[in-house]
């Protein structure tokens, strides 16, 4: 498995933007997909976006598209969330997560969860 570790979260006026990070370590993140999950209080854990092992490959929820955007830096062994246009409903605990595998929306194919970061955003 590979550990990882957000950063990034904070107290953001609607409207404003965030930039997640994810830093893994133990091992490379090349031959990991990966992704950004939330969750938000009293709901089920949702898929937020997803970027293949190249970084060539992109995939957002309905919800984020348009205002979110991943990235990796697979020399840096880091991901990226940059969340512009931030609304209350982003508000949630987000998660990066990575699969040795393909891409996908679904949490059940993630092998390796950080322990989230809080982003709170105020109307």
């Amino acid at each position: 498995q590979v550990q990882l570790v957000e950063s990034g979260g904070g107290l953001v006026q609607a409207g404003g933007s965030l930039r997640l990070s994810c830093a893994a370590s133990e091992r490379s993140i090349s031959n990991y997909a990966m992704g950004w999950f939330r969750q938000a209080p009293g709901k089920e854990r949702e898929f937020v976006a997803a970027v293949g092992r190249s970084g060539g490959s992109t995939y957002y929820a309905d919800a984020v598209k348009g205002r979110f955007t991943i990235s990796r830096d697979n020399a840096k062994n880091t991901v990226h969330l940059q969340m512009n246009s931030l609304k209350p409903e982003d508000t949630a605990v987000y998660y990066c997560a990575a699969s040795y595998g393909v891409v996908s929306k679904g949490g059940y194919a993630y092998d390796s969860w950080g322990q989230g970061t809080q982003v709170t955003v105020s109307s």
